[in-house]
């Protein structure tokens, strides 16, 4: 049997295509990467999103502070600071009409995303009954949210009724 000898071309084109595999290689994997965080933040944003408009939307007059506790926990910056200054007039008017809400349908769809900002809609079904309205009104409600990203969580900066 005989022998091809390797002569020094040979050694550097082989040595060129293995340094070129391993930096393609190195490169999609780090886009493949990329790619599933940016995948996952979606999914995160979406959820809190969602999550709010839950909360939003879970108000029983009997446990009025731990639902106002819970929306204010998943919120940011102004917002966080607004619902906060209002919590004991929202209290007042939940004791005072006897209102309880529930959410019977939730939908919601990312309208933008970039690095730690968010906007999705958020749209529900839900029933509302209070003093007068002992057997519930459907109504449904749509909100627009910002969200920001504060460390790992999506927290809602901006909240707009959107009719």
């Amino acid at each position: 049997m005989r022998r091809l000898p390797w002569t020094p071309v040979a050694t550097v084109v082989l040595s060129v295509l293995v340094v070129g595999l391993i930096v393609a290689s190195s490169w999609l994997g780090f886009v493949t990467l990329h790619k599933k965080d940016d995948a996952d933040q979606r999914a995160k944003a979406l959820q809190s999103a969602r999550q709010m408009g839950v909360n939003l939307l879970t108000l029983d007059n009997k446990t009025a502070q731990h639902d106002i506790d819970r929306i204010v926990a998943g919120t940011t910056g102004d917002l966080k600071n607004t619902l906060g200054s209002q919590t004991k007039s929202l209290l007042d008017q939940l004791a005072k009409t006897g209102a309880k809400s529930t959410v019977s349908e939730v939908d919601a769809a990312v309208v933008s995303i970039d690095g730690d900002s968010a906007e999705v809609m958020v749209s529900l079904n839900g029933t509302v009954t209070n003093a007068k309205v002992k057997e519930g009104a459907p109504r449904a409600y749509r909100y627009l949210m910002d969200l920001t990203r504060v460390g790992d969580r999506w927290l809602v900066s901006n909240l707009e009724v959107v009719p």
